[in-house]
């Protein structure tokens, strides 16, 4: 019987619980589809890797702190692979040769080839190997010192085919080849550009001797995986590393399952939100339904029906809500996990999208995200219908007024919200993980306390955004005010949702702004270079630092390198670190801010800096020696010359030292050149000089060379990229969050639909209507832009005061952001209600007179 009444009442008002079904909808497709596209994408790779990994991959043991230093690449003898060919078990033992280093740029437009960011360029010799990733599908294999095979993603998107010109930038120098063949992937492309030399040819270009850098064993059968392995170390000593088949795919797997596993959780994350966003938008539908449902409720009671009778009966609505929201948003999730792949597609990683791994776990979040949302949200409107008393509910259409209550809730709410206060004041001066802590319980005491609080907030700040309405526009503007503040709780749950969206990105927006400001005024601050040449993927070769030396008007140039060491602390403890290792010209183009000793002991003496906070910590002075050691058993005791001042991260966390110091050590052996700053000769055009230096490095497309300002643009466009990308995923928030607006304004004008026709018949115009409904909406959208910018500042301010020890030093409040949001809110709402003021203003004024 409950669940015949559930349903009768569910479909009668069906129509009105579409935008609440929407809301469920989204927030269940984002959830389903993120994890479908993770499922999908691991399960691609992992197939990849499978069929591709050789039963055992072995290589040239070397120390972990030289293992990823610039142009210093492991080899395994020749002699290596033939002696492993030799032992028993083993079909075939392939010599393999790649660098990630070299770069490919097509010759007729000087421009690079491949993937600039994320995935690497790889280059290697075409081996006849029993498993590989790639087949020939036109032309034929490299043969000669000039031919060079490309894959087919690369060769499509570059414009390239069968007889092109590519060239390749190896620390070797420039080489160029003819376009012999194309591959194609088996499985999938991960978004990298292969191009594949003869072997002779791929060992002097990459290696510059006749090496490999691994030989991958292929078993005949007669022998585990584990059995060639230990074989293997057995038969060549120590000096190797060697990986069986799983233990490579759980190596690479792991590599691309970091960048995966962060997109998931990053997406879950805001779908999870816009769930919570929509929690408000269900709240007010149950909320008004159960209002309008006053009567009702009453003869239900009346005939027998007991409260918990009636709290269940709208909790099942709820749950039929949820079910049908969370069947169709995981549907809708398998085409967003498509979308998603082709998506990725353009980016260069063609996923598969006729394979979609859609696993239980698909059905079991999606369910468990949308039930207890409906559910949650159907449960206060629930609890106050069971309360309606019989006679109550007959005499009058209202729900009781609850005054004590709404006492209790605005304590509970100042409390809260003061609580929350106090948490990002005491965060602000407690910079570090303390500060972290607090400034999370401010924050979410500070969200909570403005939900609870917001119909206490709808009675003052909406009668003072509302006071202009009826001297601006009349009789609609007088009537909009008193509409939206006729329910303030329905008002403070809807503007609460758009709230939580646009405090975030007004959050986000502080935070970013305050890190490119920062950055922009440690620069200034400390940095004298006039240019920035940076190698991108791979590192500056000896051919690139003399084409830049030769320069007209550039006085000079200063390379800095990154050197994996392990440092040996006075206290006896240990630290891997790279150390930032310069020349005395480093003194030339920088100022470190030195808080004791001295800066040119350190270039010029072969001393060492260290940061104020590491000194502190350890408890390191000016004169302490260090036992540093790079590896393969090169070491070296440096002294500390100088502590460097905390609060710019371009200095107080690294550790700077001499190159010809380090070199000392290394044999001479030093990694390539990361970077390099020069600086203009006095009197010189700055601008000039640039432009000279571009064209001295013109042949080598790959690099980054700017000036102090196109450095200074660079960094910013790379926070504004990240920043976009949270606006983007926040989009589905805000979606939700004008949803609700629409929602509130349509279920409003439903419930008003007397009072409209009374007002229509004593004389206002349905121009006057639409006006009033649309400045209601104005009024709702404002009042949650201003809470959410109160908040999002609020929470900036306090995540950069925090952060301030990692080089947030400077505070930036994104002006435009926060007009361009409050002028957007204004946009929302009358967007919002089109369709609501459309709607009431088509209303016939007799049948709506006689509306009960």
């Amino acid at each position: 019987m409950l669940l015949k009444t559930s349903l009768r009442s569910f479909l009668a008002h069906k129509w009105r619980l579409v935008l609440s079904l929407l809301a469920v909808v989204l927030s269940v497709a984002f959830v389903a589809g993120t994890l479908v596209f993770y499922n999908t994408a691991t399960s691609t790779f992992d197939r990849l890797f499978a069929a591709t990994a050789s039963d055992l991959s072995v290589r040239k043991a070397q120390d972990e702190l030289t293992a990823d230093s610039p142009g210093r690449a492991s080899t395994v003898p020749v002699a290596t692979q033939q002696k492993l060919a030799a032992e028993p078990g083993v079909k075939a033992a392939v010599g393999n040769v790649f660098s990630s280093s070299a770069a490919l740029v097509d010759p007729a437009t000087n421009k690079v080839v491949g993937p600039t960011t994320g995935a690497p360029t790889l280059t290697g010799n075409w081996t006849e190997s029993p498993r590989r990733s790639v087949d020939i599908t036109s032309g034929h294999q490299p043969q000669g010192a000039d031919q060079l095979m490309l894959d087919a993603d690369t060769a499509k998107k570059a414009g390239l085919g069968l007889g092109s010109r590519l060239r390749v930038i190896a620390e070797s120098g420039t080489h160029d080849f003819t376009v012999s063949g194309i591959v194609t992937f088996r499985t999938t492309n991960p978004g990298a550009a292969l191009a594949f030399l003869d072997t002779p040819t791929a060992q002097r270009v990459l290696l510059g001797t006749e090496a490999y850098t691994s030989v991958e064993l292929f078993g005949d059968g007669s022998r585990s995986n584990d059995e060639l392995k230990t074989a293997a170390l057995a038969d060549l000593g120590s000096g190797f590393d060697a990986k069986t088949a799983a233990e490579q795919q759980k190596e690479n797997s792991a590599g691309v399952g970091s960048f995966l596993k962060f997109m998931k959780w990053a997406m879950l994350g805001f779908a999870f939100l816009s769930a919570a966003v929509g929690i408000f938008l269900i709240v007010n539908t149950f909320s008004m339904l159960v209002t309008q449902r006053t009567r009702e409720i009453g003869l239900l009671r009346a005939i027998g029906g007991s409260r918990s009778q009636v709290n269940r009966s709208v909790l099942v609505e709820g749950l039929i809500l949820g079910v049908i929201g969370s069947t169709i948003g995981i549907g809708a999730g398998l085409a967003l996990a498509v979308g998603m792949i082709q998506l990725m597609q353009a980016t260069g990683m063609n996923l598969d999208s006729s394979s979609l791994q859609v696993t239980w776990t698909v059905p079991v979040v999606g369910y468990a995200v949308g039930l207890p949302v409906t559910l949650l949200a159907a449960f206060f409107p629930a609890r106050r219908a069971a309360r309606i008393t019989p006679m109550a509910a007959l005499l009058d259409h209202a729900a009781p007024a609850e005054p004590r209550a709404n006492r209790i809730r605005a304590v509970l709410g100042l409390v809260v919200t003061g609580a929350g206060v106090a948490a990002l004041a005491l965060a602000a001066g407690s910079p570090g993980s303390t500060g972290g802590l607090l400034l999370g319980l401010g924050l979410l005491a500070t969200l909570t306390g403005s939900v609870v609080l917001g119909p206490l907030l709808v009675s003052i700040l909406v009668r003072l955004l509302g006071g202009l309405l009826p001297a601006l526009f009349g009789p609609a503007g007088r009537l909009a005010q008193r509409n939206v503040v006729r329910n303030p709780r329905r008002t403070g749950s809807t503007a609460a949702a758009l709230m939580i969206g646009l405090a975030v990105v007004i959050g986000a927006s502080v935070v970013t702004s305050s890190m490119v400001g920062s950055m922009t005024s440690q620069i200034d601050k400390s940095v004298g270079a006039d240019y920035v040449v940076d190698g991108g993927h791979g590192a500056l070769t000896p051919a690139m630092i003399d084409a830049a030396r030769r320069t007209k008007g550039l006085d000079h140039l200063t390379e800095q390198r990154n050197v994996p060491a392990e440092l040996t602390l006075p206290d006896g403890g240990t630290l891997r670190t790279r150390l930032a290792v310069s020349n005395a010209d480093f003194l030339r183009d920088f100022r470190l801010p030195v808080a004791t000793g001295s800066a040119e002991a350190v270039f010029s003496g072969g001393g060492l800096s260290v940061g104020q906070d590491f000194a502190d910590e350890h408890h390191v002075k000016v004169g302490d020696q260090f036992a540093v050691n790079y590896g393969e058993g090169r070491t070296q005791t440096l002294e500390v010359a100088a502590v460097v001042k905390t609060g710019n991260q371009l200095f107080d966390q690294r550790f700077f030292t001499d190159s010809d110091t380090v070199a000392k050590a290394m044999n001479g052996q030093l990694p390539l050149t990361g970077v390099a700053f020069g600086t203009a000769s006095a009197g010189a055009d700055k601008a000039v000089v640039l432009a000279d230096l571009q064209k001295s490095l013109a042949e080598y497309p790959q690099l980054v060379v700017k000036d102090q300002a196109g450095y200074k643009e660079m960094v910013k466009s790379q926070f504004d990229q990240l920043l976009g990308m949270v606006y983007g995923l926040l989009g589905l928030t805000i979606v939700v969050a004008v949803l609700g607006v629409v929602n509130t304004l349509a279920l409003s004008v439903i419930e008003r639909t007397r009072e409209i026709g009374l007002l229509r018949a004593i004389g206002l115009s349905r121009r006057q209507l639409r006006r009033t409904v649309r400045l209601e909406s104005v009024v709702i959208a404002l009042f949650g832009a201003l809470l959410g910018t109160a908040l999002g500042l609020s929470w900036g301010v306090t995540a950069r005061a925090v952060l301030s020890e990692q080089g947030l030093t400077v505070l930036t409040i994104p002006t435009g952001t926060v007009v361009t949001v409050l002028i957007g809110s204004v946009l929302v709402g009358l967007v919002a209600a089109l369709v609501p003021a459309f709607r009431a203003a088509r209303m016939n004024v007799l049948a709506a007179i006689a509306t009960d």
